[in-house]
């Protein structure tokens, strides 16, 4: 039939938009950051464009002296280390609290599930910024945690909370155990209940019932939830940036750091495409154990 489309062409239009979306959107501002990284740094901030250098990636490891000599300073390894280090403490932490939310909330009836998916959502409702906050005026030395504990004599003086590894995976867990709670709840709450009352009819205990039944289940869930916190708590700013004090750096405040007052912005690119290698690693993770479980979701 004249002018009629063929197969290839109606795919390229409809892929075309998104495609396009893409492109301009992600892969050339991720380009643009490669390119950036291996330019020489203008010291009165930005970059020198067409001085080629790698000296943004050794900086990572390396640090140049008055003779112009390298030697070691792994003082920005030990940043991106303590990033992941807070990043998989707050993955944990969340799967911990997270996992019996989420089998509580999959076994209710379905106005329970309803309201008790509305009060998991609700932090959301706030902005981010003003949740972290409300966690300084817990956590500071004359704050309603150290207060609490005064009060009931079990210290005498103010603990140390705020300004700390521990404030910040606290605000970490605080603001993305959601993301580990509905992805799970998302894998249980279609588990047919049949399958734990057989198991408790051939004597299984409890625990039996959880290892060999409601986690294999949830395997899917756990997965997408410990990617959906590890990923953004690996790039979180204003929670460390709050509750660390400056005491606490993450990488996604030493990027800021480096667009900002040092003016070093192909560091920071460099910076960048090390977060971006971690999150990819990440992914591709989550890809394989995807594939692994057969690729169930639902």
């Amino acid at each position: 039939m004249a002018g009629r489309l063929s197969p290839i062409k109606i795919r390229a239009l409809l892929i075309g938009p998104a495609a396009a979306v893409i492109g301009i959107f992600v892969v050339i501002p991720l380009l643009l950051m490669a390119w950036i990284s291996i330019q020489g740094r203008d010291y009165s901030g930005g970059v020198i464009w067409g001085e080629l250098s790698g000296e943004a990636y050794l900086r990572m490891i390396f640090e140049r002296e008055l003779d112009d000599s390298l030697s070691v300073n792994l003082n920005y390894i030990m940043i991106v280390l303590r990033s992941v280090w807070l990043s998989l403490l707050t993955t944990v932490i969340s799967l911990l609290v997270g996992f019996p939310t989420a089998l509580f909330m999959a076994t209710r009836t379905p106005k329970w599930k309803a309201i008790l998916v509305f009060m998991v959502t609700l932090p959301f409702w706030t902005n981010l910024l003003v949740r972290n906050y409300a966690w300084i005026l817990l956590l500071r030395d004359h704050g309603a945690i150290n207060g609490t504990l005064s009060w009931l004599g079990i210290i005498s003086e103010p603990l140390p909370l705020l300004h700390t590894q521990l404030a910040v995976a606290i605000g970490l867990t605080y603001s993305f155990l959601p993301f580990m709670v509905l992805p799970i709840y998302a894998s249980l709450e279609k588990m047919d209940l049949r399958l734990v009352e057989s198991a408790f009819d051939l004597y299984a205990t409890r625990f039996m019932t959880l290892r060999r039944i409601i986690i294999p289940l949830a395997i899917p869930g756990i997965v997408a939830g410990c990617i959906l916190v590890f990923v953004p708590s690996l790039g979180a700013y204003v929670t460390p940036e709050l509750l660390g004090g400056g005491k606490t750096l993450m990488i996604g405040n030493l990027i800021g750091l480096q667009f900002g007052a040092a003016r070093n912005w192909p560091f920071g690119a460099a910076l960048g495409i090390l977060l971006l290698a971690l999150v990819m690693i990440s992914l591709t993770f989550y890809a394989l154990k995807l594939k692994k479980t057969g690729g169930d979701t639902k």
